[in-house]
């Protein structure tokens, strides 16, 4: 590969106990490789491991098996302290639930992850307030997640999710809680962002639409990748 590889994961298995003392393989053995500014799409129906595969390469859980290297670090074998790091100092995470933390502003929720890192103050609040402008959100910065549609919480956890400029963002239905004029205006800000940052994405979809504007759409079935094809925008490049 010519670019930076930016996520590398092989043979990745993910097996949960049942009540009945049997074993649940929810993922078998999936491996792939993808580089700086790359896009993946992943697609599947439901039950097919593809919200389990996103969580294991951002590091969210911990694999049985197999390996997840992130920005060069192996981290499957990692605490959740040290999984905590890679994800604060490299990936974006943007959750079809939003998950705002609702006592704080759109302007105090996209600084997170800065406050996280101690590293908050007026440098940081400018990039903060210069993110949620560009995501049409500017008159919007004292506003409580409650005081703001499902659209602009979206924007506002895209926005957050690029607070900390990260390598790698990864989308989990990004567009499903949206109707469609703000589902499309959110596809339009996550590739803007991902082609001025060269910001690696990988997005879990239902939206095939959504997935051929990827250079790669992975489909999963029954927990393991049945096909793993170009996208039209490969295809245009």
């Amino acid at each position: 590969m010519s670019e930076q590889t930016m996520l590398k994961v092989d043979r990745l298995t993910k097996s949960y106990g049942t009540a009945g003392g049997r074993l649940l393989t929810v993922l078998r053995e999936v491996s792939f490789e993808l580089g700086a500014g790359a896009t993946l799409a992943i697609v599947g129906p439901s039950g097919s491991g593809k919200t389990t595969l996103l969580g294991l390469c951002a590091g969210l859980d911990r694999p049985s098996s197999g390996r997840v290297v992130l920005a060069g670090e192996s981290i499957g074998e990692m605490d959740e302290d040290a999984r905590a790091r890679v994800r604060n100092d490299h990936v974006g995470f943007v959750f079809q639930n939003f998950q705002l933390v609702p006592t704080l502003t759109a302007l105090e929720n996209v600084m997170v992850p800065v406050e996280l890192r101690g590293e908050g103050g007026p440098a940081a609040e400018a990039e903060a307030q210069s993110l949620l402008e560009r995501v049409g959100l500017k008159e919007r910065y004292d506003h409580y997640p409650v005081q703001l549609s499902g659209g602009e919480q979206q924007r506002v956890a895209l926005a957050r999710a690029f607070m900390n400029r990260p390598k790698i963002l990864f989308c989990d239905e990004p567009t499903g809680n949206l109707d469609d004029d703000t589902a499309a205006a959110m596809v339009e800000l996550i590739f803007g962002l991902n082609r001025e940052r060269r910001t690696t994405l990988v997005l879990v979809t239902h939206n095939l639409e959504l997935a051929r504007r990827c250079e790669r759409i992975m489909r999963l079935k029954g927990g393991s990748v049945v096909s793993d094809e170009v996208g039209v925008a490969h295809e245009t490049h």
